[in-house]
This record gives C-alpha cells, sequence and structure tokens, in this order.
C-alpha cells in the first residue's frame, strides 16, 4: 500500500482509483452505446455477393478461388477462412505480415509502426533489432502519400 499510515494519503488513493473506474466505466459504456455503422457497399453488391455462384477471390491479387484452398495458387498468400485459427497456417500467415514490414509497400503512420515494433520484440526478441534495422530501411523507402491521395487509393 502506498499510503502507509496517512489516512490522508489512503483518501486520496481511494479517491483515485474511484476516479479512474469511472472513467473506465464511462468508455465502456462510450464504446458500447457508438452506433453501429452500415456497409460500405450497396444493397446492390450485398446481393450479389450472398448469391451461391459467387466466387471467392484472392484479397492480394484478386484471383478466384477454391473453397478449399489456403493458400492463393498465383501469389502464395494465405486465403483460407480460418487460415489464422491453424496453428501450422498461422505461421505463414504471421510471416506474410512480418515480410510486408521489410520489403513490401508500407503505410506511413505511426500506429503501424509501434506494431511491428511490439511484433518483432515479442516474437523474436534476440533477432529483433536485426528486423527493425529491415523496417525502418523500408519505412524510408516509402513515399510521403499526402492524406487525401491516400484516401482516394483506399476508396478506389
Amino acid at each position: 500500500m502506498l499510503a502507509g499510515n496517512d489516512p490522508n494519503l489512503l483518501i486520496g488513493e481511494l479517491g483515485l482509483c474511484g476516479l479512474v473506474t469511472a472513467a473506465f466505466w464511462r468508455l465502456v459504456a462510450w464504446v458500447r452505446d457508438a452506433p453501429a455503422t452500415p456497409d460500405p457497399w450497396s444493397a446492390e453488391v450485398e446481393q450479389k455477393l450472398s448469391e451461391p455462384d459467387a466466387v471467392e477471390v484472392c484479397p492480394h491479387c484478386l484471383t478466384e478461388q477454391t473453397s478449399t484452398a489456403w493458400f492463393c495458387p498465383r501469389c502464395g498468400r494465405a486465403v483460407g477462412p480460418y487460415n489464422n485459427l491453424m496453428p501450422y497456417i498461422n505461421v505463414f500467415s504471421q510471416g506474410e505480415v512480418l515480410r510486408n514490414g521489410t520489403s513490401g509497400r508500407l503505410r506511413k503512420s505511426p500506429l503501424i509502426l509501434i506494431g511491428y515494433f511490439l511484433i518483432s520484440v515479442g516474437m523474436f526478441p534476440l533477432l529483433a533489432p536485426f528486423y527493425l534495422f529491415s523496417l525502418f530501411l523500408n519505412w524510408q523507402r516509402q513515399p510521403d502519400v499526402p492524406k487525401s491521395a491516400e484516401d482516394q487509393s483506399i476508396q478506389q
């Protein structure tokens, strides 16, 4: 206990704990009561996606996939619906993410950089400096894209 024997510090700590608890409860209530956002596509697209003859495609190269495929035959990336839940196949998905950090196109965002840092330190702490060096080299190679152009490329 931080307060020791001083009752004033004890009351202060209890008040601070109460404030933190109330703030956390308000955050939970705010997230819970947030309005559900609609799908970004129209009802026509939703209906076409739910048709039985709709074909699954690779999200990276848009090659048609069979319903039992785990990897794309064209680009080799993981495409199965449950790949991240299968321990052996999950390793390939993680490798793809880490490989994109050092050699792929990387969107310049502080949140992405922090995520790559935490993943590398958490997964392989001894080799993380080498990975982070490659990540920062790739980060420097990426062009600075203005916010409006980045948003336009996402919408297309």
